[in-house]
This record gives C-alpha cells, sequence and structure tokens, in this order.
C-alpha cells in the first residue's frame, strides 16, 4: 500500500497539564476540524486559561509536520484533538479545630494530530 502525502498524520502530546479535563476540553472543542492557521487566530483571542498550553501543542505538531514530513503549514488541518484525565494531585487544607479538608487538583493530557489537507 502506497502513502501519499495526504494520508500522513503527525501527532503531538502534552502530559500532566495542571487543569481540569473539562476546562481544557472547552477550547479543543473550538478548533477540532479547524485548519492551522484558524486555529492559531481562535486560541490567540479566546480569553481562557487554557488557550496557551492548546497553542504550544498546535505549534508543536505543526513544527513536526514541517520538519519531520515536509508538509507545508498551510495546508493542515487539526483531524483529531482530545483530552484526557490525568492524574489527582491530593492536598489538604488546613481547617478549625485540627480538621483538614481535602482539596483535588486535577491534570489533564492533551494530544493534537495534524494532517495535510491536499485539494
Amino acid at each position: 500500500m502506497k502513502s501519499t502525502k495526504s494520508d500522513l498524520e503527525v501527532r503531538a502530546l502534552t502530559k500532566h497539564i495542571r487543569m481540569s479535563a473539562h476546562k481544557a476540553r472547552r477550547v479543543i472543542n473550538q478548533i477540532r476540524g479547524r485548519s492551522y492557521e484558524q486555529a492559531l487566530m481562535i486560541l490567540e483571542f479566546m480569553p481562557y486559561r487554557a488557550c496557551y498550553p492548546i497553542l504550544q501543542l498546535v505549534s508543536s505538531a505543526a513544527a513536526n509536520a514541517s520538519h519531520n514530513l515536509n508538509l507545508t503549514r498551510s495546508n493542515l488541518i487539526i483531524s483529531d484533538a482530545k483530552v484526557d484525565e490525568g492524574a489527582v494531585l491530593k492536598r489538604f487544607q488546613p481547617r478549625a479545630q485540627g480538621r483538614g479538608y481535602p482539596i483535588h487538583k486535577p491534570t489533564c493530557h492533551i494530544t493534537i494530530v495534524v494532517k495535510n489537507n491536499n485539494q
């Protein structure tokens, strides 16, 4: 089976990002299926804290595609983007009369897959 440049996919992932998966999914759902340039503009102007690590990851996936497979960035689309829950950091907040209330600090793993959109 021959693989053409339109079949190639490039993956970039990051692990243990210190934010909840729910908040990261809110941003990821906006860029899934968009072109690389559209995704950069959306991430640049959205007012959420999750945008910056996702912007870095999209840029990393595009850099991987251009460096490793010689794909042009203007032809890339974000074919798949997902957010999985990571480990939860468990801490205790001291409270009155010697009690301790649990604090859960969630993490998430983000995966971006870009592919060539030659038409």
